[in-house]
């Protein structure tokens, strides 16, 4: 599903140009769920942003079934987004004026949807994540796994067959960071779609078919064991 070829990404700054990419090369199979660890700053979000089309590399290729991401404009990277790729972050960047429900539905309502479709989507959706009953609410009246919930529901809510997930725990307890990892990986493995987790959690990492390891600027294999050091 996913292929990256010989990735490099630098980023200018006052001192020069710092590269955070230097090769990464690999393949992501349909229905796999790849864990990647790695320090702060080693590039682990900026890779999620290539394969996503966020941004683009400074040499080398993504491609996504087939299509080369990177060669796409603008406009082909939005609609490859809104149709294959569900993002989840870590602070939730949930929309703080917006219900819980028209939260989920933003992803249909940005792509020109018309509504009956979506909500048929997105009401089991929430009913799914257990948050049916609190779908008229606001976000700062939900606890962080709530809102992370809600993110995971958004993610999820126009069928993509990626998922992106960038330190989606990171910011709960390690109690509500496990029950949100058993929602996703259930959500995402009973429908056979390809997960994509950046963690700091050797122990939620060992949860994936496959640990990579993001040192030097490039992707290695990792021990999955919890009790690995790193």
């Amino acid at each position: 599903m996913i292929e990256l070829i010989d990735l490099h990404k630098e980023f200018s700054e006052p001192g020069g140009a710092r590269e955070v990419l230097r090769g990464v090369s690999g393949r992501i199979d349909d229905g796999e769920f790849v864990a990647i660890r790695g320090r702060s700053g080693s590039g682990k979000t900026t890779l999620l942003n290539l394969i996503a089309g966020i941004d683009l590399p400074s040499r080398g290729e993504v491609r996504m079934n087939g299509a080369t991401v990177s060669r796409m404009n603008a406009k082909q990277r939005t609609h490859m987004r809104r149709s294959q790729v569900g993002f989840i972050f870590q602070f939730f960047n949930l929309i703080p004026t917006l219900t819980v429900l028209e939260n989920v539905l933003l992803p249909a309502d940005l792509a020109g949807e018309a509504r009956p479709p979506a909500l048929e989507r997105a009401l089991p959706l929430l009913a799914r994540v257990g948050l049916d009953d609190r779908r008229h609410e606001f976000p700062d009246r939900l606890s962080g796994g709530e809102q992370q919930r809600v993110a995971i529901a958004r993610a999820l809510v126009q069928g993509p067959g990626l998922i992106l997930a960038d330190e989606p725990t990171g910011n709960l307890d390690e109690e509500t960071g496990d029950a949100v990892i058993d929602l996703l990986e259930s959500l995402t493995r009973q429908a056979g779609k390809t997960l994509v987790l950046v963690t700091h959690s050797h122990r939620i990492a060992a949860r994936a078919d496959r640990v990579l390891a993001m040192e030097h600027g490039r992707l290695v294999p990792a021990d999955p064991s919890p009790t690995a050091a790193g």
